[in-house]
């Protein structure tokens, strides 16, 4: 089996791309955290929707995507990421899938409904989370706009949907 520790992070710093260290307090390492956890709440989601393939399959493009995103954000400044962002055209999908929801408008308290809405709801709130620290890390780290288009529309995707599985 493959050791999966280093010992190099014992003293306060990781890695970013290409092997520069930083403190792992890094606005970096703070944002791809708080993508891995929207992640894992997505796949908490998509684990929970059951015969609904087409959302299953947009939240698992949506999962690849930040996975990419992640991998920019962890592309030290200056240096070239060989993986190529579809943020645009993940916005699109979701957008369509926006426009084509039942949804009639209004806010809800999360949990009166299903369980699989509430887990929803979950996901959104970190999404936004994670589209509020991406302001952050932008004004230090220029990053891709397509990515925070995207982490905007997501979040509307995810209300819409919570809404619909209540």
């Amino acid at each position: 089996m493959k050791q999966i520790y280093t010992k190099t992070g014992d003293e306060g710093t990781t890695s970013l791309r290409e092997g520069v260290r930083v403190p792992k307090d890094d606005l970096r390492i703070e944002v791809n955290g708080q993508i891995d956890q929207l992640n894992a709440h997505l796949g908490i989601v998509r684990s929970m929707l059951g015969d609904d393939e087409v959302n299953r399959e947009l939240i698992h493009a949506v999962q690849r995507e930040l996975m990419t995103v992640m991998s920019h954000i962890a592309t030290p400044d200056g240096s070239v990421n060989s993986r190529k962002l579809h943020a645009a055209e993940i916005t699109a999908q979701l957008e369509q899938a926006i426009d084509s929801a039942d949804y009639q408008g209004g806010f809800v308290v999360p949990g009166g409904g299903s369980q699989l809405a509430a887990f929803v709801h979950l996901a959104r709130t970190q999404a936004r989370t994670v589209e509020r620290r991406m302001w952050s890390l932008h004004r230090e780290h220029p990053l891709d706009g397509s990515i925070q288009v995207m982490m905007n529309r997501l979040s509307d995707y995810l209300f819409v949907l919570a809404n619909e599985k209540e």
